[in-house]
């Protein structure tokens, strides 16, 4: 006889270290930009804003490929669709470390965001297929951890590698994207060979076990929506969309936030390497809000309050580190704030495996993160405009509170009205 809790614990240890470990290593290449910054911006001749636009066009290219990316996902398996992803994003991201101007920035960066789409809304459709739906929250929750941990590890790595200015006759930027593109082709290569496209074809699974997890997700996917037929249908279905409208406030505020940290630290008089040390703070924090609240909502049936609290606090305390000047009282609200910004995310992404299935799930799923990752796009243009025009590093977070409490409004209103259109279903 098949044991839940033995089960579900030997796919988590199969699956979610070496998940993370490549979502550590694609959060460090998409964050790189955030360290070079600090030497690129007079290296190429460009002002924070243009660097901001450059930075940006990542989402751009995630926007576009982000759906096609999830359908390939479901056609070719996730190893070597996975696997394909990482060995272009590095190789991109390698080939930044030899930008000469502002316009191959510009098409490397979009490049970037092209090979990188599909891989975060990938794995989320992919725990859809490993986990019951009792276990998905805190499965995500485990996985955005290593988001945190590469802030916390990009932030002195990016600091330390900036003071190898000169080394080998490379300027301190160009090591940062040396260092951080190479692992992720390794990854890659890795990927191929050790990562398990389904349950039914694991080779660490015995096949009662096999058929006790397919019987459970056929159960729990039964009457739910399919648009196996036409994946893309998930892009017109009214409540993908609504949440791709609630979610957009959340990258928003969490990449402007992870953009400017960096220079708002920069302003307190400190060495780079010092810099990254003292960035590490906010992301351990981090860490423990997405194991504690997903954790707290997988035991609750009301979802709504852990995706919303989480963002009132991060608005609010972003909004005080705006009013407060004294420069510890700022970086401990916004380490407040990244805590709140990260911490509802995971709660948030198990709720379209309520209503979608199938490659619908995989189309849906995609289309929620690539709408709403144009939140970084909106981000890194108005938070750097914000900082040109005023000087002030501190006031983009006031625009960054109101976007992510909007967001915040925005889930209370969709969760009752798809609360209201069950019941009527019922």
């Amino acid at each position: 006889m098949v044991q839940e809790k033995e089960l579900i614990s030997k796919i988590v240890w199969r699956l979610m270290p070496f998940l993370g470990v490549l979502y550590l290593i694609a959060y460090i290449d998409r964050q790189n930009v955030s360290y070079a910054k600090l030497e690129m911006v007079g290296a190429l001749g460009m002002s924070e804003y243009a660097y901001g636009l450059g930075a940006s066009l990542f989402f751009i290219g995630y926007f576009l490929f982000e759906v096609p990316s999830n359908l390939f996902l479901t056609r070719f398996g996730a190893s070597r669709w996975f696997a394909r992803i990482m060995i272009s994003w590095g190789i991109v991201t390698i080939a930044l470390a030899y930008t000469q101007n502002a316009t191959m920035f510009y098409i490397l960066r979009f490049l970037l965001g092209v090979c990188e789409a599909g891989f975060f809304p990938g794995v989320l459709y992919l725990l859809t297929l490993w986990f019951p739906k009792d276990y998905r929250g805190r499965m995500v929750g485990l996985f955005m951890i290593f988001s945190a941990l590469a802030n916390a590890v990009g932030a002195p790595v990016g600091g330390m590698l900036l003071d190898l200015d000169g080394l080998l006759g490379l300027a301190g930027w160009e090591w940062v994207f040396l260092a951080t593109g190479v692992p992720a082709v390794l990854a890659g290569i890795v990927t191929l060979f050790y990562l398990d496209d389904t349950p039914e074809k694991a080779k660490f699974l015995t096949e009662d076990e096999k058929r006790w997890l397919h019987d459970r997700l056929a159960r729990e996917n039964s009457g739910m929506e399919e648009h196996a037929d036409n994946g893309f249908k998930a892009l017109v279905n009214p409540r993908v969309l609504l949440m791709a409208l609630c979610y957009i406030g959340f990258p928003l505020a969490a990449y402007g936030l992870s953009y400017w940290l960096p220079t708002i630290v920069k302003g307190f008089g400190v060495s780079n390497t010092t810099n990254g040390f003292i960035n590490i703070i906010p992301w351990v924090i981090v860490a423990l809000a997405l194991w504690v609240v997903p954790a707290a909502a997988d035991r609750a049936e009301s979802k709504t309050p852990y995706i919303v609290i989480p963002a009132f606090i991060g608005a609010a305390s972003l909004a005080l580190s705006a009013i407060f000047t004294n420069p510890t009282l700022q970086f401990a609200f916004l380490c407040i704030a990244a805590a709140g910004i990260f911490a509802g995310q995971p709660v948030f992404w198990s709720l379209p495996s309520r209503f979608l299935r199938g490659a619908g799930a995989a189309a849906g799923i995609a289309a929620i993160n690539s709408v709403g990752n144009l939140g970084g796009f909106i981000a890194q243009n108005v938070v750097p405009w914000i900082r040109d025009s005023t000087g002030s590093t501190i006031l983009p977070m006031v625009f960054l509170a109101v976007c992510l409490a909007v967001a915040g409004v925005l889930v209370i209103i969709v969760g009752r009205m798809m609360a209201a259109r069950q019941a009527a279903s019922a």
